[in-house]
């Protein structure tokens, strides 16, 4: 009679579970720990770019604009004016610490959407009646950019940008010794209403702040002397500045040893803009809406962790 042949296989012990159960613990915790990091490092990268293609895209078409900035002197109208104006409406009562109305002369290349000069066939456009001064002007609001004030679910700060084409420029905006009236009037041919924060002159969004700090050449009793004029409610800021045909109108006072008079000031030439502006990736816009302990220090802490700088000097031609 054949005996009976032992099985060698058999299953594995109660500790030799407990330590793979471990090690497989261990592992799939430090992939989960990976990929969190990684996936952070790869939204917090895309915020960043999203809110930098958004900067750029508005501190270069403001950038083109200030470079064909237009005035004349040995007149009695207003070529720019700057005054802070920060949206009176934010996320849950978080409000813009600055921004600017801000209206002047360009010869804007985008007058006529672009059409201008001759066509491809060396025929005048008829879109172009000739002339290159347009009004630019630009505004922050706190609004739903898609369907207007009603949905605050989608409320952010948005950045709009006016052109006023050159012809509706000479006949209604240009000599006038205040252009801002004229120039929330004014309405290009085709149109559909004058408001500057329609959806059509939109630029960018989740813009918490924007500022223009202006750079004065003036000569003083000690030599020639360069200014720095921030438009702001800051105490070192101005809340309005202007040019005009008889020079630069501000109640800013320079400060320090050798610093210009306001009567100096004003009769200076105005050189230089820098553009300055903060943006909120999405997420921090998210959150913004929905916290309402964002306040001080926590306020100031989140906006640095969540936002992004960014600033651009452009040289003005002479004026």
């Amino acid at each position: 009679m054949k005996a009976r042949s032992k099985n060698s296989k058999r299953g594995f012990t109660l500790i030799e579970l407990l330590v793979a159960m471990a090690i497989t613990t261990v592992i799939v915790t430090v992939l989960v720990s990976v990929t969190a990091m990684a996936l952070e490092t790869w939204n917090r990268s895309r915020a960043e770019i999203r809110a930098a293609r958004q900067a750029k895209s508005m501190i270069d078409t403001m950038a083109r604009d200030f470079e064909s900035f237009l005035s004349r002197k040995g007149n009695a109208f207003e070529w720019l004016t700057a005054k802070s104006a920060p949206p009176s409406e934010g996320p849950k009562g978080n409000l813009s610490p600055n921004a600017i109305d801000l209206i002047f002369f360009s010869a804007a290349t985008d007058r006529y959407d672009g059409k201008i000069g001759l066509d491809e066939n060396g025929v005048p456009r008829p879109e172009d009646k000739g002339g290159d001064v347009s009004t630019v002007g630009y505004k922050l609001t706190y609004k739903d950019p898609i369907a207007g004030d009603d949905e605050d679910a989608y409320k952010t700060f948005v950045l709009y940008r006016k052109i006023v084409n050159p012809d509706v420029t000479f006949a209604n905006i240009l000599g006038q010794t205040s252009i801002k009236a004229p120039f929330e009037a004014a309405v290009n041919t085709g149109d559909t209403g004058a408001d500057v924060d329609k959806e059509v002159n939109f630029i960018c969004e989740n813009v918490y702040q924007f500022t223009v700090t202006f750079h004065v050449s003036t000569t003083t009793t000690t030599g020639l002397k360069s200014v720095t004029v921030p438009v702001g409610k800051g105490t070192n800021s101005t809340e309005e500045f202007r040019i005009t045909g008889s020079g630069i109108q501000t109640t800013f006072s320079p400060s320090g040893t050798g610093a210009p008079t306001n009567a100096q000031l004003k009769a200076g030439r105005l050189t230089a803009a820098e553009i300055s502006i903060t943006v909120l990736s999405d997420f921090g816009m998210q959150q913004m809406r929905r916290r309402g302990d964002l306040t001080g220090t926590k306020l100031a802490e989140f906006i640095a962790k969540h936002s992004y700088q960014y600033s651009k000097v452009v040289q003005l031609p002479g004026s």
